[in-house]
């Protein structure tokens, strides 16, 4: 069956919803920790770590991770696609400081983390509250707001809507990411943020493949984030299995990983701009891809098992999934189910994206026409 750009849309950012959700409740542990909390693998939507402490228990208070709740990943992913839904063009940094910081700081929403309506401000982590603290009270150039900045996977992990628009055309999402995120991020996390958009935008082409996925994002990646995907995507390539592949990719990509073996007691070389370093999260997604061969549930199931930050790997492995695949290949229980407990409609965005998509799609190639009219005037002899 041929997929649709509203098939694939809806595919990658349902995906990406719920691939957040699974991971959330154990973001932060290891895979043994997992397991023992679990009595095995994870194998679909799961409660708090704490159970019923979640409220108190450190360091995960006071959100209720888990039980089919979205994080900041999703909250910040729908945010970028209100900005696609106001502006109706292809975004730039300023296209955060205008649209994307006045939704975080005025208007309330609800947080499913905190099971109430709040500010998304309230609910972002530091490295988002950066935005505006860089570009509302600092009035920082948009562009260069994300220099100073702890580098993570922040800007990333949001990242998926620009893929989708530019569906088909990895280049143009790489750069697109690229200036949005330079409101956010700087280094090696911008960088990811650029790779992941151009992931989605290629996992949309038709005929796309894991496979064909990993070779755009290693044409188009440089410096650690190129070396970091390529061998944790090498060390992916004997697994058929997550569980055998969990220790590989984590010996693969520690190297380039500043954050160290202890995920919640980061290095004093964390999160700082390098060239030969890389973001965890991204060659981790990727490398999952590769070992579920493109299968939502193993993809997904082996990015969460991972445990640390495998909220947003899951995030970002279930987008590209999504778009590769379709709706129809993430399991129908755990997107109602993540719909009804977070409260949100998971569908409502992916239409307007869609909509917007071929509006910009419309405009590009009027500019196309433009262009290679001047062209063709100016090459006349």
């Amino acid at each position: 069956m041929t997929l649709t750009l509203e098939d694939r849309i809806t595919g990658s950012l349902v995906g990406a919803a719920v691939g957040d959700a699974l991971g959330g409740p154990v973001e932060g542990w290891t895979p043994e920790q997992i397991s023992e909390r679990h009595g095995g693998r994870v194998r679909g939507i799961v409660g708090p770590f704490h159970g019923d402490d979640w409220r108190t228990a450190r360091p995960i208070a006071p959100y209720h991770k888990g039980d089919g709740h979205v994080t900041d990943d999703t909250l910040m992913t729908h945010a970028l696609i209100r900005v696609y839904g106001t502006v109706r063009d292809h975004l730039t940094a300023y296209s955060v400081a205008d649209h994307l910081v006045p939704d975080l700081i005025s208007t309330p929403r609800w947080i499913p983390e905190l099971e109430a309506e709040a500010l998304p401000l309230q609910r972002i982590f530091l490295a988002e509250k950066w935005i505006v603290a860089r570009i509302h009270y600092g009035h920082v150039d948009p562009r260069e707001a994300g220099s100073g900045n702890i580098v993570n996977c922040g800007a990333a992990m949001y990242m998926a809507p620009v893929g989708l628009v530019n569906a088909g055309n990895p280049a143009g999402a790489y750069a697109e990411a690229l200036d949005v995120a330079g409101a956010h991020q700087s280094s090696y996390g911008r960088e990811a943020a650029g790779v992941f958009a151009a992931a989605v935008a290629e996992a949309c082409a038709p005929g796309a493949t894991p496979t064909s996925v990993i070779d755009t994002c290693l044409s188009l990646a440089k410096d650690g984030t190129r070396s970091a995907i390529e061998a944790v995507c090498e060390a992916a390539s004997g697994h058929t299995d997550f569980e055998t592949a969990l220790r590989p990719l984590r010996e693969a990509v520690a190297p380039y990983d500043t954050v160290g073996p202890d995920y919640r007691k980061p290095s004093l070389a964390a999160r700082r701009p390098s060239r030969a370093h890389a973001i965890e999260e991204l060659p981790i997604a990727l490398g999952m891809l590769l070992v579920g061969n493109g299968d939502y549930r193993h993809t997904v199931l082996g990015s969460v098992n991972y445990g640390r930050d495998c909220d947003s790997i899951a995030t970002m492995s279930g987008a590209i999934v999504g778009a590769l695949h379709g709706e129809g290949a993430i399991p129908r229980d755990w997107s109602k189910t993540v719909a009804e407990a977070s409260r949100l409609d998971l569908l409502s965005p992916a239409r307007e994206l869609a909509a917007v998509t071929r509006e910009i799609f419309t405009q590009d190639t009027a500019r196309r026409r433009t262009h290679e009219s001047a062209f063709t005037t100016l090459t006349a002899r």
